[in-house]
């Protein structure tokens, strides 16, 4: 192989999942058996943060954390945190494009994982299956960034 062939080859960007894993799962609903007995009028809130961190080389940890919260009648009718793991092999990006790939990329195939995964939660907690919405990753990456950059700016 040429010289020039194998820097090409080194600099062709790669991105592959290698694994995908459950870190970490919960499930509360703390007022079980006696909610069954309410009328349903559901209060879904969600919170989502990713982690990413280098465990080897052009090997990355993304940990997609979705927490969800349902109320019903101003009362917690269950929590559901799941971190959902991820293995990726990334090369020949730039560093910005590195960021907006473990920020954006990595989240949003990591995203069915989780959301099956707490769907199986509440279905299992005897409750109605909650299906959630997709996610645009890219435009929470991209906030994100900007407000980073408005704090930077004060």
């Amino acid at each position: 192989m040429s010289d020039t062939a194998a820097t090409q080859e080194a600099q062709t960007p790669q991105l592959s999942l290698q694994r995908v894993f459950l870190k970490d799962i919960s499930y509360e609903s703390p007022r079980a058996p006696m909610i069954f007995q309410e009328e349903w009028k559901p209060e879904v809130g969600l919170e989502l943060n990713t982690k990413s961190r280098q465990v080897g080389e052009n090997v990355y940890e993304v940990v997609l954390e979705i927490t969800v919260t349902v109320k019903n009648n101003g009362e917690t009718g269950y929590l559901v945190q799941v971190q959902q793991g991820g293995l990726f092999v990334i090369s020949g990006l730039d560093e910005q494009q590195l960021h907006h790939a473990l920020g954006a990329f990595c989240p949003a195939t990591l995203f069915p994982y989780a959301r099956e995964n707490i769907d199986a939660m509440v279905v299992k907690g005897s409750f109605p299956a909650i299906m959630l919405a997709p996610i645009n990753f890219d435009a929470l990456y991209v906030e994100s960034l900007q407000k980073q950059q408005g704090e930077t700016a004060q």
